[in-house]
């Protein structure tokens, strides 16, 4: 898998995904497994803010899935999207924007 991960975070940079972002998802996809925030953080050795940030902006994108687990507290655990996955959702919003801007271009005469 590893060529093609390295394709596929060659086109997530040129999206604008941030070196650490990348990191994260490629520990998550690593691990098979939901991490918490703390473990994230553990892992690859960055601040817990900063973990929280980019997670949170991996999460809004798509990229990330969340589960509310409770064990004596409450919390989230993230896992990652399959890579297929992402390429769908990627294509489909890429696709949902060159839409919107053709149909402006073609309302605005252009």
């Amino acid at each position: 898998m590893g060529d093609v991960y390295d394709k596929l975070e060659s086109l997530l940079r040129t999206l604008g995904f941030k070196k650490n972002e990348l990191r994260i998802y490629r520990l998550l996809l690593e691990k098979k497994a939901p991490m918490r925030i703390t473990e994230i953080k553990e892992e690859l050795g960055i601040s817990e803010r900063s973990v929280r940030e980019h997670v949170l902006n991996l999460y809004k994108r798509g990229v990330l899935k969340r589960e509310l687990i409770q064990r004596g507290w409450l919390g989230y655990v993230y896992s990652a999207v399959s890579p297929s996955e992402l390429l769908a959702k990627l294509k489909e919003n890429v696709v949902k924007k060159i839409n919107e801007i053709e149909k402006e271009l073609k309302n605005d005469n252009i």
